[in-house]
């Protein structure tokens, strides 16, 4: 066990007294990791978003996500009520209604996927341009790449063709 750490696996934050206890631990198997990867996907994101709207049945949000498969929606909405987000509602009616809700906590997540929304809002432009710019350099470099390599083997060639 390292100095400054916990026994306990469940709980991953640095324990350091470095004063940023808001970091996590990178295994796979630390609970902070694996609650971003569910939230932080696309689907769950979302389903979060519409859910913010009010409640939907599940033919609603399928058809208002589009790409999303009944497989893949079916087992995002399960990772959602399971970890608490997201509440399922069956009623008792002949077809059986369900209906998904965001739960308070849901709700709360809401509020900063808006977050983040805004601020990519706000810097999209900025990511497009230092996109296209990284394209360029990359494509430039890869030129100069084969452009040298086309040298070495003309050189290569030269030395090693028979002289007549």
């Amino acid at each position: 066990m390292e100095d400054g750490t916990l026994k306990s696996l469940g709980y991953c934050a640095d324990t350091a007294l470095d004063g940023d206890v808001h970091q996590w631990d990178q295994r796979a198997d630390c609970e902070v990791r694996q609650i971003l990867d569910r939230i932080a996907d696309k689907w769950s994101l979302l389903v979060i978003a519409l859910l913010d709207k009010g409640s939907l049945r599940f033919t609603e949000l399928r058809r208002a996500i589009d790409g999303v498969s009944q497989r893949m929606l079916t087992r995002t909405l399960r990772h959602l009520e399971r970890d608490g987000l997201v509440s399922r509602t069956v009623h008792p009616t002949v077809p059986p209604r369900v209906d998904y809700a965001l739960t308070p906590m849901g709700a709360t997540l809401h509020a900063t996927v808006r977050s983040l929304v805004v601020w990519t809002e706000e810097h999209q432009n900025s990511i497009a341009a230092a996109r296209a710019a990284y394209d360029r350099r990359t494509a430039a470099e890869q030129e100069a790449a084969e452009r040298d390599a086309a040298e070495r083997d003309a050189i290569a060639r030269a030395v090693l063709s028979p002289r007549p």
